[in-house]
């Protein structure tokens, strides 16, 4: 009896030991994986952002190799004009074309496309249905006001959405993390000074200069990232500051200091990654609220220019298209799927990191 007892209580240790062999870091790792709603948004999130990334090789005119009358071509790469198939003119090869399809149905000739057929600014000239056109055989949701295949609009309109988020995440993380490790680690005059100096900032009406900027410069999306990263970075710097000034405090920083480490080796060897706890957590909710930005600029006409594709920018297009419910249904469903997917990673990411949950 006694040594069941202490196989039972072994048994019931183990898994105690085994967690404290594990690192803080891995620890947050097992509690992420735990919390299943944010671990499977997380794998269909990185779905979603390689789709998007290799949306050329999913949606595009060109097809990937040709092989007509003996001879191979990989339009993709590089798209032979029309005379070089035996057309008349010396443009590039319109793959939609009547005179290129029947040019491949005549035996031995083929082309192997893309899954989708059709690339964002492609326009179907030879269309039957006058754009915009409902979801069909050929185009599965359907084509916008100006004839474009709506599953290679949200595609690549996605991707432009998604890297501009990252981009403005990390940039605006860097510049909070930097003012704020300032701030909360020397605290005193320099906290004061550049506290009265945030407000000041933060007082600066962003959506006037927004406004300024595209009517005096062209529309890009550098231009944008700029702009929405000196603002992007003032909420975080808050929690970084709190942060350093906690952690500015306890002893190991302190016997860090007695063993002669200069400032800059205490930061970022101990301070810093004992502070980014906020910044991990927040990530995802900064993507989103980027993503909304970008988003809702479009839609007022300052975003990115016509030429890039732009969730935004169909989101106008089904406001002006009310019937044509094929443009705004599934660029809604889009926005509030990435949403619902970033808020539960975000929630994950906030769960894994509170040491208070074993």
């Amino acid at each position: 009896m006694t040594g069941q007892r202490s196989m039972g209580a072994q048994a019931a240790l183990a898994p105690t030991s085994v967690a404290r062999s594990l690192s803080p870091n891995q620890r947050a790792w097992a509690r992420f994986k735990r919390n299943r709603p944010g671990y499977v948004s997380l794998w269909a999130f990185v779905v979603l952002l390689l789709l998007a990334t290799c949306a050329e090789l999913v949606c595009n005119d060109r097809p990937f190799v040709a092989h007509i009358d003996g001879k191979w071509y990989a339009p993709v790469v590089s798209n032979p004009p029309e005379v070089a198939l035996g057309g008349d003119f010396a443009t590039p090869t319109d793959w939609k074309d009547p005179f290129i399809t029947q040019l491949l149905a005549r035996p031995g000739n083929w082309a192997f496309t893309t899954i989708v057929p059709h690339s964002a600014t492609s326009t179907n000239y030879f269309a039957k249905l006058a754009p915009p056109a409902p979801p069909s055989a050929l185009n599965w949701l359907g084509t916008d006001d100006k004839g474009r295949d709506m599953v290679a609009r949200l595609l690549y309109g996605f991707r432009v959405s998604i890297w501009f988020a990252i981009a403005l995440t990390v940039t605006g993380s860097l510049i909070g993390i930097a003012l704020g490790a300032l701030q909360g680690y020397f605290g005193g005059r320099v906290d004061l000074v550049m506290q009265r100096l945030i407000e000041i900032w933060g007082a600066v009406p962003e959506l006037y200069l927004l406004i300024i900027f595209a009517a005096v410069f062209d529309p890009s999306l550098v231009l944008l990232l700029v702009l929405l990263s000196l603002w992007g970075w003032m909420g975080l710097s808050d929690y970084v500051r709190a942060e350093f000034l906690r952690n500015r405090s306890l002893e190991y920083v302190k016997a860090a200091r007695a063993l002669g480490l200069s400032d800059w080796q205490i930061i970022s060897r101990h301070v810093l990654p004992n502070s980014l706890t906020p910044v991990i957590t927040f990530l995802p909710f900064r993507m989103s609220t980027a993503i909304l930005a970008l988003t809702s600029l479009d839609f007022l006409g300052l975003g990115v220019p016509a030429s890039v594709p732009s969730l935004g920018e169909l989101l106008q297009q089904g406001k002006a298209n009310l019937d044509a419910w094929w443009i705004i249904v599934p660029t809604f469903v889009l926005l509030v799927t990435t949403m619902l997917l970033l808020t539960f990673i975000g929630d994950a990411l906030r769960d894994a990191f509170d040491t208070r949950k074993s």
